[in-house]
């Protein structure tokens, strides 16, 4: 059996064009995604400490100018609640339960595409290593001569589908995953700087 061409599969295969493409959109979404939550997470501690330090001094528009200025999620729920602190509590506890519902949308742009990839990449992968098998088999029929050694030949490079599909679909699956986490952990550290913020604004 001799050497598996790369390029030559590529011409021939329309399936590992399709996993390169997929490959191209999950490192794409994974890095930008990790450019957004890289500006999207702080500290509730160190917002509010920030915002109570202007309350204290009766700058409540400061405290809401320095949270529009931070890219945080944290900080957004927070200058909403600010610039809605004459409410009462129920009405303030709803209006920010929406901005955080809002934020918690734009976090899970595109984490859909890395769970899609790693969940169907596999079953590309799959189909092509069947449709390269078949070929094999037609390729034997039709020549007659060969044998096993052109069977095997044909099934080695199928089989490079479902490895490609499987070199897509694990890392997808990881960054997937690695990207939810981050975001249960900022769903509830906006959960915690709304709870403090009433306190501190003593909304009743």
């Amino acid at each position: 059996m001799g050497e598996i061409h790369i390029l030559a599969l590529f011409r021939e295969s329309f399936t590992l064009v399709i996993m390169l493409f997929c490959s191209i959109l999950s490192v794409t979404f994974a890095l930008e995604r990790w450019w957004y939550f890289r500006s999207a997470q702080a500290s509730p501690d160190d917002v509010l400490s920030h915002v109570r330090k202007s309350l204290e001094g009766g700058k409540t528009d400061a405290a809401a100018a320095y949270c529009q200025k931070h890219p945080s999620a944290v900080a957004q729920v927070v200058h909403y609640g600010l610039l809605h602190a004459a409410r009462s509590r129920k009405d303030l506890e709803e209006l920010m339960l929406t901005k955080l519902k809002e934020e918690r949308v734009k976090l899970e742009r595109f984490l859909g595409v890395l769970g899609t990839l790693g969940n169907i990449s596999p079953f590309i992968g799959l189909f092509g290593t069947v449709v390269g098998i078949i070929k094999a088999f037609r390729d034997l029929a039709s020549s007659g001569t060969g044998g096993p050694a052109v069977v095997a030949r044909g099934i080695a490079e199928a089989l490079v589908a479902t490895a490609a599909g499987l070199l897509v679909a694990i890392p997808a699956s990881i960054l997937y995953n690695y990207f939810m986490r981050r975001l249960k952990v900022i769903t509830v550290d906006m959960e915690i700087a709304s709870a403090r913020l009433l306190v501190m604004l003593g909304a009743k």
